[in-house]
């Protein structure tokens, strides 16, 4: 059960990061993640203002496809006593759960990276230091955004109580895919229009 749980949920919410991503690329016009990240100098230029229905859509399905609370419906501890990990014991559980713990920080630093300016931080070219400095300033500020992302999941973990199984299911293919759809249909328009008039 948890198997097949695991399953469809990646399948669902896969569609909807997917789609969210499309509608930013649509905006950077590029698919190269260091182009991405380097179009974001400055803190006006990040994508979270841009997409900001795209980041909540990313941000959603990246705790699906973390399998955090409130989407562990594979592993439920009330329904089927841990799932597909009650095969496991030991080392092979821990590599399991460690997996888990660096698809989080995977994710975490894909959402700094795609949609707050990654190593970028505001008033980055005014300081006047030399290149090394600010790549080592830009390094922490960007582990920085990530244990922020880390810390997010972990304070959601522990407020927010888990779906049933068919909520689940709802929410990825009734509202996700739809507002991702929508999404890519809005920044389509808005870019058409800005090519047209406004460049």
């Amino acid at each position: 059960m948890g198997a097949i749980r695991a399953a469809s949920q990646s399948i669902s919410y896969e569609i909807a990061m997917g789609l969210s991503l499309i509608a930013l690329l649509m905006v950077t016009r590029t698919l190269t993640l260091e182009e991405i990240v380097a179009q974001q100098s400055g803190f006006v230029n990040w994508n979270i203002w841009a997409q900001p229905l795209g980041f909540i859509i990313f941000m959603v399905c990246a705790f699906a496809e973390c399998n955090r609370v409130p989407f562990d419906l594979p592993e439920c501890e009330t329904e089927l006593v841990g799932g597909y990990h009650t095969e496991y014991s030991s080392m092979k559980l821990g590599l399991y759960m460690f997996s888990e713990y660096i698809n989080m920080f995977v994710s975490s630093a894909l959402m700094a990276s795609l949609y707050f300016g990654g190593y970028n931080f505001p008033f980055m070219n005014d300081l006047g230091l030399s290149a090394n400095w600010i790549t080592i300033i830009g390094v922490i500020v960007f582990f920085i955004k990530i244990l922020l992302f880390i810390f997010f999941f972990m304070w959601v973990r522990w407020t927010l109580p888990r779906f049933r199984y068919d909520q689940l299911m709802n929410l990825g293919w009734k509202m996700l895919i739809p507002l991702a759809i929508a999404n890519i249909v809005l920044t389509g328009v808005f870019t058409l229009i800005k090519d047209t008039y406004f460049s």
